[in-house]
C-alpha cells in the first residue's frame, strides 16, 4: 500500500460547521433574518405585508393603548418583505458598527442600549404622529432607529476612523455621523409624509445615543437590584482566599516525638503593610462589582488585580512541612 493510499494522508473534505452567534450583534442579525424569512414565507395580506408585520409593527395609535406597548420593541425586528434593501442596509450597518460598540460597553449593556434606542425612536415617532396634523393610522417597521443610534455612538467613540461613504468616498466617522443627522432632519422637515422612510425614528434613536454618551449612563446600574432578577442567576465561582479568615490552629497539649523538622526557606511575605489595606479595599470593590454586574463587566485591570491578589494571598499562606 502506497503512502498516498493511507487514511491519514487523504485530504479531508471541507466542512462548514454551523454554530450559534457568540455576540449580541450576531444574535440580533440572526433574529432579524429569521423573522424576515418567516414573514416572507407566509401568505401576504393585500399583497404588501406578511402576517408578522401586522402583528409586530408600531402603529400611530399604540401610544394611547398600553396593552400594545410591547410594539415599541417588536417593530425594530420587522422589515419589509417586499424590499430586500430595507433589511440588508440596516443589518449591514449594524454589523459594521455594532461590533466595536459592543466591545466598548459589553454584550449586556449593548443589548440594553440597543433596545432603549429602538424604544425612544418609536416613542418620538408615535408622539409626533399623535399631534394635530400627524398620521395616527400610519405604522412603522425596521431597525433603523436603533441602528442610527449605533452609528452615532460609533462616531462619538471613534471620530477619527475613516469610513467609505457610499462605499467609495473616504470620510471621517464624526463627519459621517453629522451628515446622517442632517439628512434625516431634512427629510423629517421637508418630506414628512411623502417618503417611505421614517426619518423621525432615526432622529429619536440618534438623540437617545447622544444623551446616553454625554451623560455617561450605565443602564444596568439604573435598574434597581430587586428588579434586575440577578438573584435568579448563579453567583460567580470566582473566589479569593484570605488566610486571615482561617481558624487558628489548636495548641497540641504534648509535643510529638520524632525527628526535628527540616529547616526550609523562610515563608514568603505578602503585600507590605501599607499596600495591604488598599489592595484589600480594591478586591472588595471588585467582588462587589462581580456580584452586581457579573464577571463580564470586569476590565482587564480589575482582572489583573484579582490575579495579583490571589497570588499574594497564596504566598502568605503557610506551606505544610515535609
Amino acid at each position: 500500500m502506497g503512502i498516498y493510499d493511507r487514511d491519514y494522508y487523504r485530504p479531508q473534505r471541507p466542512s462548514f460547521p454551523l454554530r450559534l452567534p457568540r455576540t449580541i450583534v450576531g444574535w440580533l442579525v440572526l433574529v432579524n433574518v429569521v423573522i424576515y424569512l418567516l414573514d416572507s414565507v407566509f401568505p401576504h395580506q393585500q399583497g404588501e405585508s406578511g402576517p408578522l408585520t401586522g402583528l409586530f409593527a408600531l402603529a400611530g395609535t399604540t401610544l394611547a393603548q398600553p396593552l400594545y406597548w410591547w410594539q415599541f420593541v417588536t417593530y425594530a425586528f420587522i422589515h419589509s418583505s417586499r424590499d430586500l434593501s430595507h433589511i440588508f442596509l440596516n443589518l449591514l450597518a449594524l454589523w459594521m458598527f455594532g461590533r466595536d460598540i459592543e466591545g466598548v460597553y459589553g454584550p449586556r449593556e449593548f443589548l440594553r442600549v440597543y433596545l432603549s434606542m429602538a424604544v425612544v425612536g418609536g416613542l418620538v415617532w408615535a408622539g409626533v404622529n399623535s399631534l394635530p396634523g400627524g398620521s395616527p393610522l400610519a405604522s412603522v417597521i425596521g431597525a433603523s432607529g436603533a441602528v442610527a443610534g449605533v452609528v452615532i455612538l460609533y462616531a462619538l467613540h471613534f471620530p477619527s476612523r475613516i469610513l467609505l461613504l457610499f462605499f467609495f468616498l473616504p470620510t471621517p466617522a464624526w463627519l459621517a455621523g453629522i451628515l446622517m443627522v442632517v439628512l434625516d432632519a431634512y427629510g423629517a422637515v421637508f418630506q414628512p409624509g411623502g417618503s417611505r422612510v421614517a426619518f423621525i425614528v432615526h432622529l429619536g434613536g440618534a438623540a437617545a445615543a447622544l444623551v446616553y454618551y454625554q451623560l455617561g449612563w450605565n443602564l444596568g446600574r439604573l435598574v434597581p437590584r430587586r428588579l434586575s432578577l440577578r438573584w435568579l442567576k448563579p453567583r460567580p465561582r470566582l473566589r479569593v482566599h484570605c488566610p486571615d479568615d482561617d481558624p487558628a490552629p489548636r495548641d497540641d497539649p504534648a509535643p510529638r516525638e520524632g525527628p526535628a523538622p527540616r529547616e526550609g526557606p523562610a515563608p514568603r511575605e505578602g503585600p507590605s503593610g501599607r499596600d495591604a489595606p488598599a489592595l484589600s479595599d480594591e478586591v472588595d470593590r471588585i467582588l462587589e462589582k462581580i456580584s452586581r454586574q457579573g464577571k463580564d463587566s470586569l476590565t482587564r485591570q480589575e482582572r489583573r488585580t484579582l490575579e495579583n491578589a490571589s497570588r499574594q494571598y497564596q504566598k502568605r499562606r503557610p506551606r505544610p512541612e515535609d
